[in-house]
């Protein structure tokens, strides 16, 4: 494997199907995941967990923490601090409605595999420590759906900070998927007080990065990832701190990016507009090593927290030597976060 990019063993014969016109596209369903991001002496560090070995799809993959919207979210005005839903509306090219929803959707699947939460008791604060039974019940429930992200900050008097965010990128699974997601890409810097831990049960680990790391881990074929996650880890490389990311990201393109796949004489030839690193030449006849797609970390089928029942491709590599910056103690709470500026200002990227 020249790198550490896959895709699914079905997708030649689902391609064919498509260009024949015996394959109807699936309608995407929305998701957002979220780069999270802390600064260290040797720069910043992104938080990435990896798929357990047994998930169905992109097994032993390495993403975000993200996931599909709660539909709950497009019909109750959530507690808000930050940039407008009309803003946020402009930003991410959908209506105030659904803006509000993929936000909350970033926020929430933050908190639920992380354990870090961007919301706060004033629209100039942050929670500053996110553990104990309490959290963890409430966590629980919003994973299990018993309660949406609106009753969740209503219960405890928090207003999300969309301001701790930025639009990062934007990425829609292929016509060809079975299933598919149109997912937007956020980054954020961990609130200081906070820290994270693998929440998640779809995870086996996760890890503190530095981009450049994980993106040469990903050159040598040593970490998986899918064009998605690779694409916009190395979007992170020219920064130096949490704060230089952030204030580069309303900068962002926010087109949405999509596979292309079109027959050329024995093989099929897969491609990714303004991405040509990711394009792959596949043999008809050959089998194919595994996925790629625009699949968030924890994709809800219709927009529910079920996982992907597609087939499993591929089983996890050996576990590569991944550079990793421990966790430092948890330091005390803070009103105020540290290097977050607001997105209403700058430009992120």
């Amino acid at each position: 494997m020249a790198n550490g990019q896959w895709y699914p063993p079905e997708w030649p014969d689902r391609i064919r199907a498509l260009a024949d016109g015996s394959l109807t596209p699936v309608a995407p369903r929305r998701a957002a995941t979220v780069l999270l991001l802390k600064d260290t002496p040797d720069g910043p560090v992104v938080h990435m967990l990896r798929r357990r070995a047994s998930m169905a799809f992109a097994g032993g993959a390495y993403a975000y923490p993200g996931g599909g919207v709660d539909p709950r979210d497009d019909d109750r005005q959530i507690r808000w601090a930050g940039p407008t839903r009309a803003w946020w509306a402009e930003r991410l090219g959908v209506d105030a409605a659904a803006a509000q929803a993929i936000v909350c959707a970033a926020v929430r699947e933050t908190y639920e595999e992380a354990g870090v939460l961007l919301a706060g008791p004033r629209p100039d604060s942050v929670v500053g420590d996110t553990t104990g039974d309490d959290w963890e019940a409430d966590r629980a429930a919003l994973v299990a759906r018993e309660l949406s992200f609106a009753e969740f900050l209503d219960r405890r008097g928090l207003v999300l900070r969309s301001d701790l965010l930025g639009a990062w990128a934007r990425w829609i699974t292929p016509e060809f998927e079975a299933r598919r997601y149109d997912t937007w890409f956020f980054v954020a810097a961990l609130p200081e007080g906070q820290r994270t831990r693998n929440a998640s049960t779809e995870a086996d680990r996760t890890v503190w990065i530095r981009p450049a790391e994980a993106a040469a881990g990903y050159d040598r074929g040593e970490l998986l990832m899918m064009p998605p996650t690779i694409a916009a880890l190395r979007r992170l490389l020219p920064y130096g701190t949490a704060a230089e990311v952030l204030a580069a990201a309303p900068a962002c393109e926010m087109t949405p990016v999509r596979a292309t796949a079109r027959l050329q004489g024995d093989e099929i030839v897969l491609s990714w507009p303004g991405h040509e690193e990711f394009t792959k030449h596949i043999p008809t006849a050959a089998e194919p090593p595994g996925p790629t797609a625009a699949e968030p970390t924890r994709p809800a089928a219709p927009e529910t927290r079920t996982t992907p029942a597609a087939p499993e491709t591929a089983a996890a590599p050996t576990t590569p030597t991944v550079p990793t910056t421990p966790e430092p103690p948890a330091a005390p709470a803070a009103s105020q976060p540290t290097s977050t500026p607001s997105t209403t200002g700058g430009g992120p990227a």
